[in-house]
This record gives structure tokens, sequence and C-alpha cells, in this order.
């Protein structure tokens, strides 16, 4: 089993995740020891310096309250103005506080610029002028040439592990294309279905998520996010050329814009000569989200695509799934993409229009006086669930003698409307709380139950 590597003071559940692949140009280092130049020593003196364990406090939800919970990451600097590459299930939207703890053991507060669940990578930046107030220096790392790597290489990984600051492990890479299917972090935000990873042997423990994975010179080739439970020494790393272009869209934007399609495919393996198509080609069409664009366009489960955009797909194997996303993803929103398919013995050609590309979780947050938390209803959870639109939002939990309580709201209830106002976000119903708790008063609230409407009198407490 696959568990992340953060440590939490809390139980923190399990779970399976894929990601990753390589990238830029740097030459890589023999596999001899670490101190076979001084200028090797000083690359990788200059990485130690870079890297930091970060303590993060962060809003949770249980019933209908808010909690906190504090966590425990690595992260490496790469930037000279103290930006912080590190994991999305390390630092999140959620965080309430960050501190960051230098090489030279100077903590200093930092923000959350954006992150990316889909890969696992989080960005952060130093608070500048803090930093420039109390004349703190620190070094940044660089990038090495992930797709450059070959299994047997020497790599170490860097980080906190179990809180114990500037650990270094070193191993081997294991393998450069290891696939697992996509999971979920955190409160179930999907991850893994874009990359593949890079495999090691270096020690990985709770507390190494977001540190960096690097070659004896320092070079980063990878951020350490996962490990196997129960195994010795399985860890798995996002590859660089992934980490340098999710870093790059952060640095400009909250979030990594992506296209969507809405399928879900599978590796076609030996169907190929079931279905008499040309060697290495075809790929599996193994589920359509009610809906999407591909849905919208006619394509079927178990029909197979044989090209995109003109270009031939080889989806034979689940190691190849991930690029072939990705390349999709990768479009444009709104772009026009002709996939060729084969079903049954038919040949045809569909043009589908992307949408972006939107996580089945939605916002989350908590009135802890009506004792309701509630989360913001996905366009991908209305489809599924084929309600009218995603208005409204969910309730997720509810607290017992609060006022939602009282009045009969339960979980699974969607919040239509309270009192005159239509509930078609988060910002509504926070602004119709605001008021409710400056000015508490009975109010009717519209509930979707069953498909059916339920009207039911929130009174104060």
């Amino acid at each position: 089993m696959l568990s992340v590597c953060c440590r939490r003071n809390r139980f923190w559940p399990m779970f399976v995740v894929s990601l990753g692949l390589a990238l830029s140009g740097c030459a890589h280092q023999d596999d001899g020891p670490l101190m076979a130049s001084s200028k090797t020593r000083e690359g990788f003196d200059r990485l130690l310096d870079s890297v930091v364990r970060l303590d993060v406090w962060e809003t949770t939800f249980s019933g209908g309250s808010k909690r906190t919970a504090r966590g425990v990451g690595s992260g490496v600097i790469m930037t000279s103005d103290g930006v912080i590459l590190t994991n999305a299930h390390v630092v999140n939207p959620y965080a309430e506080r960050i501190s960051v703890t230098l090489n030279n053991l100077e903590r200093v507060p930092a923000k959350l610029i954006g992150w990316d669940h889909w890969t696992d990578l989080a960005v952060v930046q130093l608070d500048p002028m803090e930093v420039a107030q109390r004349g703190l220096t620190f070094s940044h790392a660089e990038f090495g040439d992930s797709s450059q790597l070959k299994p047997g290489e020497t790599v170490y990984a860097v980080g906190t592990p179990n809180g114990l600051t500037r650990t270094v492990s070193r191993g081997i890479i294991s393998n450069t294309n290891r696939f697992f299917e996509g999971r979920t972090v955190g409160a179930g935000y999907e991850t893994g279905a874009f990359n593949t990873w890079l495999q090691t042997d270096a020690a990985i423990n709770p507390g190494n998520s977001g540190g960096p994975l690097v070659l004896s010179n320092g070079r980063v080739i990878g951020i350490n996010t996962r490990a196997y439970l129960g195994a010795n020494n399985l860890g798995f790393a996002v590859p660089s050329d992934i980490a340098r272009e999710v870093l790059s869209h952060l640095l400009n934007a909250d979030s990594v814009p992506r296209s969507y399609v809405g399928i879900t495919p599978a590796a076609l393996q030996d169907l190929e000569n079931f279905y008499q198509l040309e060697a290495n080609q075809g790929m599996l069409v193994q589920s359509v989200d009610p809906g999407s664009p591909a849905s919208k366009a006619g394509m079927s489960p178990g029909d197979i695509i044989l090209s995109i955009d003109g270009k031939t797909v080889d989806g034979r194997f689940p190691e190849q799934l991930p690029a072939i996303q990705n390349a999709i993803a990768s479009r444009p929103v709104g772009s026009e993409i002709p996939f060729e398919l084969r079903r049954g013995n038919q040949a045809q050609t569909m043009v589908i229009t992307t949408e972006p590309l939107e996580s089945r979780v939605g916002a989350m947050e908590a009135f802890e006086k009506w004792g309701v938390s509630v989360q913001r209803i996905s366009k991908a959870v209305a489809r599924e669930e084929k309600l009218k639109s995603n208005d409204g939002v969910r309730v997720m939990g509810v607290q017992a003698g609060y006022p939602a309580a009282e009045a009969g709201v339960s979980s699974g209830d969607i919040i239509l409307k309270v009192g005159d106002v239509n509930i078609d976000s988060l910002d509504a119903i926070q602004t119709v709380y605001d008021s409710w708790v400056a000015d508490p008063q009975k109010v009717l609230v519209e509930v979707e139950r069953g498909r059916q409407a339920s009207y039911l009198v929130l009174k104060p407490r």
C-alpha cells in the first residue's frame, strides 16, 4: 500500500496515487562517492541549504464544525526570492498558517501561491518583508533533467522525515516510468491521471513529502511524494519535467489550466489482435462521463481510439496512458480535437470540443452557529447524479443540538435557498450566514432531498 509522506499529528488514511515523468538539461554525475569533486560537493551543499521544513496548520471539517490539524512536510527553495516547491498533500488552500524552517534553523512565515492536486504539487513563498527585515539568506536549487535518468543511477532523497531536519538518504533510480492508477489526495482530490513516477530505493519516510530527489551535484530530478508501506525502501517521486512545468504555471496563476473531454482510458494490451489493429496502435475507452464532451459527441465505452488530432495513439500498456491523457489535458480549453475511432468493424471520426478540467471535489465551508458543513457541488458530480444544475451546496455534516439539526437538515441534502436568496455558490450562502449571525431570526430553508423539495425552518438557539 502506498502512503503520502507528510507527517500528521492525527491519523491520515493511506491511499494510492500516480503521477510524473521527465525534464531539462544538466549533465549527470556518475554514481561514485558524493565527495568525488569539490564542484560536486559545492553543488550538493547549496542544495542542502535550499531544503526546508514546513509546519502547516490546516482547516479540516468534521460533522458541522471546523477543526485545525497540524502537519509536517518538506520543501525545496527554487528561486532567489524564496519560492518553495512542495507537495499538494503538504500544503493546500485550507492552510491557515505555514511556518518554514530554513537551513540555519530560522523560522519564517509563508503563504500558498498555488497548488495542483492533479500532480500533487504546491508552491509556497517565504514572506519577503520578514526575510528582508531580518537579513535572512538562503540558497535555491536548480532542476536537473529527469528525462535522461537511467535505472541504476545514484540519487539522494533530502527532507525532514518524522521531523528530523536535513536528512539525506542514498539510493538508486529503480524505475523511471512507474505507473499506478490515479487515486486521491487530502479530502478526496484527484491525482495521478496524467503522469508516471520515478521509483527509488532511497529511503522516503513520513515527513519527506515535498523534499527533493537529487543527483550528486545537487540538481533536483524529482519531488519525493510517496512510499510503499510494508516494503523496504520503495519510494516514488514526481519527475522534474512535470515539477518544472507546474511550477512555471503556478507562478503565474493559482492553478494549472487543463482540458477535459470526459473519458477514462484502459490499456489495449492483447485486444489489438482481436480487433485486427495495426501494431502499436489503439487505446480502449473504458468509460465515458455522463454529459461530458465525449458523451455529447457520441463516444461510448468499448470504443477504440486510433488517433487523436491525426497522431496515432499507442495505449497498449498502462504506463503509456498518462502521457496520452496529458496530451489531451495540455490542449487549450475549448480546442476542437478530432478523434479517429474503431467501433466494432466500423471506423469513424468525431470532433470533441474540450471543457475546463474540474475536480469532483468542491470547496468546503462550515457554518458553526448553524452547526452545518457544506460543499460546493461540482459540475462532474451534478452530471453523475443527473442533477438539474450544479447550483446549491451539499450538506456534508450536521452537529446535533444546533439550529440546522433542529430544523431537520441532514447530510446529503442540497441547500437551494435560504430565505429569499437562491444559493448558487459558497459565497451566496456565506453572505446569508453572516447576515443571520448579525441578526438571528427564523428563516425558511429549501433543500433537495431524494429529488424532492423540502422546506425547513431554521431557528436561533
